[in-house]
């Protein structure tokens, strides 16, 4: 929700921005720290949803460790002051010169995703006269009933090493004298609601984790990543299900007394804390559609066009009619994907207008692009106004 102060503060702004609630955001990481702690498990937390620098201020603030997928952001992490040894480094194509960085970081662990990249940075490593602390991530064929864009634990996902493929997984480990084998890692997929999935990862993490100790591998972290989704239809409904989320894990996990086990978060912790906000450029009427054209595009918001994702669209300037039309909420880029909504039931709208479109903290100004040479997009934070 948006107060008046905030709309007038917006209305006087160049639009579109990004609008994050650095409060709310705060609320959030404090809710999944206290559920967190109440079994002492760990969080990372993802940077690939989002590393606009004041989200990671406060992120590192609440001592989160960071969950990384390039070497850009295992450097964006140390940079910004996370905790070399609660750097963890995943990904399914590290190359030699990520690898070699992360190794002069002295990261707390690797997620290896391949037989190959075992290999590669046991070799690397050992060029370095390093050890390198390793979790294999496992792909464990659970899954996740989410858009299959974004479903990375099953089979014919690119994502984690095969079942059929742990035998020689074992014996890489057993000869490679600069690895240290620390743990198992899984991540099945992201936006899940439906948390009944995760009483299925964990029978398969039971599974594997008795596996590598009946071959003599002594398992000290247990990696189940993340994935927990928002409710983008209901963005007021603002904190995730931290508690029913971290439960399941602690009632259906079988952790031993020497292990940890820990959680790779994103969206859940910054997903509801921000909106785009934008003008109405041009509002077009038809005998069969009515078109908002907006100045925000695909370019800000790639998730609506690349997984036909939902996001809550609204009107935020004062009603001067008191009537609904339904509208099809378009952007301004020369492709017809441009589309943020279709037969969306909005106030009556008017050129000029400010609509917000909510529920954008994750993996929207992360993967916003210049396409169409579109200016760099901007942030406004509520500490700012």
């Amino acid at each position: 929700m948006f107060s008046d102060k905030d709309i007038a503060h917006f209305s006087n702004l160049e639009t579109p921005f990004y609008y994050y609630d650095l409060n709310l955001l705060k609320e959030t990481l404090k809710a999944c720290n206290n559920a967190a702690n109440a079994y002492n498990f760990h969080v990372h937390y993802a940077m690939k949803a989002n590393f606009n620098d004041k989200v990671l201020k406060e992120i590192k603030a609440i001592g989160f460790g960071a969950d990384c997928v390039s070497g850009g952001e295992v450097k964006k992490a140390i940079e910004t002051g996370f905790t070399n040894g609660k750097v963890v480094f995943a990904g399914v194509g590290k190359s030699d010169k990520e690898i070699n960085y992360a190794l002069d970081q002295d990261i707390f662990c690797f997620n290896v995703e391949s037989l190959q990249e075992l290999q590669v940075i046991n070799e690397l490593a050992e060029k370095k006269q390093k050890i390198a602390k390793v979790a294999i991530r496992i792909n464990p064929n659970v899954d996740a009933h989410t858009h299959a864009n974004i479903t990375t634990g099953l089979d014919e996902n690119k994502f984690g090493i095969n079942s059929w493929d742990m035998p020689a997984c074992a014996d890489i480990l057993n000869i490679s004298a600069n690895l240290e084998f620390v743990g198992i890692h899984f991540h099945i997929g992201s936006q899940i609601t439906n948390l009944d999935v995760y009483k299925n990862l964990c029978v398969r993490v039971n599974e594997f984790a008795a596996w590598f100790e009946d071959k003599g591998f002594k398992i000290k972290i247990l990696n189940v990543g993340g994935g927990l989704g928002i409710d983008y239809h209901h963005p007021n409904a603002q904190i995730p299900a931290f508690e029913a989320y971290f439960k399941i894990f602690a009632d259906f996990l079988e952790v031993k007394p020497y292990q940890e086990v820990h959680f790779e978060l994103g969206r859940a912790l910054v997903g509801q804390s921000s909106s785009l906000i934008s003008r109405v450029l041009y509002v077009k009427n038809g005998k069969k559609k009515n078109f908002i054209v907006l100045d925000a595009g695909m370019t800000e918001l790639m998730r609506p066009a690349l997984y036909q994702a939902y996001h809550q669209i609204e009107n935020i300037s004062p009603s001067t009619t008191g009537v609904t039309v339904k509208y099809d909420v378009v952007g301004p880029i020369c492709e017809s994907t441009d589309c943020f909504g279709k037969e969306v039931a909005l106030q009556e709208t008017f050129r000029n207008d400010l609509i917000a479109i909510r529920s954008t903290g994750a993996y929207g100004e992360v993967m916003a692009s210049k396409y169409n040479l579109r200016d760099a997009i901007v942030t406004v934070t509520s500490d700012d106004i």
